[in-house]
């Protein structure tokens, strides 16, 4: 599969496939020109520069970084800053640009940190292993550790999500067309953008008041009026409202009795 690599004329070509979150799949070369891999086009990028790749059969984690121009139209700065490619799939390949039918994989992983500098980018490719460096083992706490209605918590979202138009907004507010069903009902919920400048984007809800809701974050690209959201509800964690608003308590998953390094300090004098 890799005899081209034994040649005594080098035809390798390093090729790139990016695959975000939201389903959007490029593929981009280092070649001078297109090329055809496994079917996806893979487009001329010459400007991309890779570092030095390093495999290795220790748990330590692989990475490499990866640089290229912000003027290319498959990256752009407004989406790197926006968050599309947040967290996308990146496979690297070599290939032999005679025939490019035989690839050889040289790493895989996630996309990390990017940063952004004098119209260009560089991005940072966190390997599998990078996997192994995250707690396998929870911490106890008072509040609930499952995410609303995930396979731990067991809540029923189908009626949770709802769709609203926006009718106003302004720095981290926005103003709907729809009241929400209970007081709070979205606070630590989520919101995804379905028109817009943002759309295919999502922002976390720190609170909201009737038709009113307040974001964690300003939206990354402007907002205009009539623009369609679906909003998700969120949960505080807290047991009360585990049992009260959800009659969920039975798969609370916290610890709210369990007395905690500031018992001592709770009772003065004793």
């Amino acid at each position: 599969m890799t005899g081209w690599l034994e040649g005594a004329l080098t035809t390798t070509a390093l090729c790139w496939r990016l695959e975000r979150t939201d389903g959007v799949t490029i593929g981009l070369t280092a070649h001078d020109r297109e090329l055809i891999v496994e079917g996806l086009r893979y487009r001329a990028a010459p400007g991309m520069t890779p570092s030095s790749i390093r495999r290795g059969d220790r748990m330590d984690a692989d990475d490499m970084e990866a640089s290229g121009p912000l003027s290319m139209d498959a990256i752009g700065e407004t989406d790197l800053l926006a968050g599309r490619w947040d967290g996308a799939r990146i496979t690297v390949l070599a290939v032999d640009w005679t025939r490019p039918a035989e690839p050889l994989l040289l790493g895989e992983g996630r996309l990390g940190a990017v940063e952004t500098a004098d119209g260009a980018f560089t991005a940072e490719l966190r390997g599998a292993a990078a996997a192994l460096e995250q707690a396998v083992v929870e911490e106890t706490s008072p509040g609930c550790r499952a995410h609303l209605g995930d396979r731990r918590c067991r809540v029923p979202m189908a009626g949770r999500r709802r769709f609203a138009r926006v009718v106003a907004s302004e720095g981290r507010q926005l103003t709907l067309d729809r009241a929400e069903p209970v007081a709070n009902a979205y606070g630590a919920g989520r919101l995804r953008w379905f028109g817009g400048a943002n759309a295919g984007l999502e922002s976390a809800v720190a609170a909201s008041d009737g038709a009113t809701l307040t974001l964690e974050r300003v939206p990354p690209l402007p907002v205009a009026g009539g623009e369609l959201l679906e909003l998700v509800e969120g949960c505080d964690k807290r047991l009360e409202t585990c049992a009260g608003r959800f009659a969920n308590a039975i798969n609370f998953r916290g610890e709210p009795y369990l007395p905690g390094i500031d018992l001592l300090t709770r009772y003065p004098g004793a």
